[in-house]
């Protein structure tokens, strides 16, 4: 049984002292594939490391995540920019809107959201949406980018069925995490309807750890977790759902 861990910050300071172990035991549970995504430039060199490590199992993504989204954001984009020019990488991402914490760079988030839809475009890689409280906001970019050269993953999808069926209307596939776990996570009374085939796991470890690890630092591990869920919820074998949502994972990131 192969899984893939379609959102983890492996290289997050949460690992330090760890890693190593930490990715060792997912492995060990058929997690062989990380992708990673990133969050700004202080980020980089230790994504890179990351990579150097574990260069057949480590997928990276350039982008700048929206709670960055600050001041300086023109010198992070461009940053983005010079990396995307300069190597591969399976993603642009995470990117997105996010107005939980601060609204005060909503229109910056914005353009830099768009920034980046073009250059997913522009390599021909799928973008990873970040979305919290920002879904009329994500939308509206999406209708205006729509088209076939948008499709990407919506990481951590949160929202209702209706935004799943939008979300999946402009080709993203649904990131599916720990929150299918919560009691109060809402999104496993729907999912159901939703074609297996529209979605990928992920884990966005260290944060957002399953029951039972709830409020604990989340690892890629624990995605057999999420697995063991998604298998009753869709009242099939945990094999099969790890083959379909690989597999998905595959179509979406090219490999």
């Amino acid at each position: 049984m192969i899984l893939t861990d379609t959102h983890t910050h492996l290289y997050s300071e949460a690992f330090d002292s760890d890693r190593s172990s930490v990715i060792e035991r997912a492995m060990e549970l058929g997690v062989e594939r990380f992708f990673i995504p990133a969050i700004d430039s202080s980020y980089t060199n230790a994504m890179l490391d990351l990579e150097k490590s574990y260069p057949e199992n480590i997928f990276l993504m350039a982008g700048l995540h929206p709670t960055h989204v600050k001041e300086d954001y023109r010198e992070e984009l461009a940053h983005v920019e010079e990396m995307l020019a300069s190597r591969k990488f399976y993603a642009v991402g995470e990117t997105g809107i996010d107005l939980y914490w601060d609204k005060t760079f909503l229109k910056e988030q914005q353009i830099a959201f768009k920034q980046q839809i073009q250059w997913a475009k522009k390599y021909a890689y799928p973008i990873v949406i970040h979305c919290r409280e920002g879904f009329d906001e994500i939308f509206q970019i999406l209708e205006e980018e729509k088209g076939d050269g948008l499709f990407g993953v919506f990481h951590c999808f949160t929202g209702t069925l209706e935004q799943a069926q939008k979300a999946i209307s402009y080709n993203m596939k649904l990131g599916i995490g720990g929150v299918v776990t919560f009691k109060n996570g809402k999104i496993d009374t729907f999912l159901r309807e939703i074609d297996l085939k529209h979605v990928v796991l992920e884990t966005d470890s260290p944060y957002l750890a399953p029951v039972p690890y709830r409020g604990k630092r989340n690892e890629s591990a624990y995605l057999v977790n999420v697995l063991e869920k998604m298998a009753q919820i869709y009242a099939m074998e945990k094999e099969e759902v790890a083959a379909i949502t690989t597999a998905n994972s595959r179509q979406v990131f090219g490999i």
